[in-house]
Formats: structure tokens, sequence, C-alpha cells
């Protein structure tokens, strides 16, 4: 796994705690996962923000989970110097 290009710190990115962290990719999926490790693009969530009710692998998460997903997406172009096109390319869709 290389370092995050959107956090630098261990903790929840949502509520900032140090227990109980789960690494989340935020960009997920069979063909996503191992890019998303490559080009850094994961964030720690406690276990409530991971898959809590309102975590981003909970039942009410998904303004959550896209939240994140526009967020790494910012952080890819800005980290890497790419275009919209070539994220849309990568990952197959655009969140911004």
């Amino acid at each position: 796994m290389s370092k995050s290009i959107i956090c630098n710190d261990k903790v929840c990115w949502v509520c900032g705690t140090i227990y109980n962290l789960h690494c989340h990719h935020t960009m997920y999926g069979v063909r996503n996962r191992k890019k998303a490790d490559k080009d850094g693009l994961f964030v720690w969530l406690c276990q409530e923000h991971h898959e809590g009710i309102y975590g981003v692998h909970g039942m009410c998460g998904h303004e959550l989970d896209i939240q994140l997903k526009r967020v790494s997406e910012q952080a890819w172009l800005d980290h890497y110097g790419k275009t919209v096109e070539e994220f849309i390319e990568r990952y197959g869709k655009n969140y911004i």
C-alpha cells in the first residue's frame, strides 16, 4: 500500500479518533481497489464512519461515500497533475 494522498495522519477522516480504525479505499470494487491502493486514494475511518449506519458502507452513508470520492478525485487531479478525462479513463466515472 502506498501513502495516502488525501490525509497524512492515521486518524478517522471524519471525527479524528485514533481508535478502531479501518483503511477505506475511496475507489473500490474489483477493478478499482488495486488502482486506488497504488494511487494513494484511501483514508482511515473509525468503525462507525466505515460500517455504521451513517458510515460509507452503511444504509445512510451514500452522502459520505460521494463526498470522499469527490475529495479523492480532486486530490488525484492535484497530486498527479492529470485531467478529469484521465480520471474517468482510470476510474470510470467523474465525481466532481
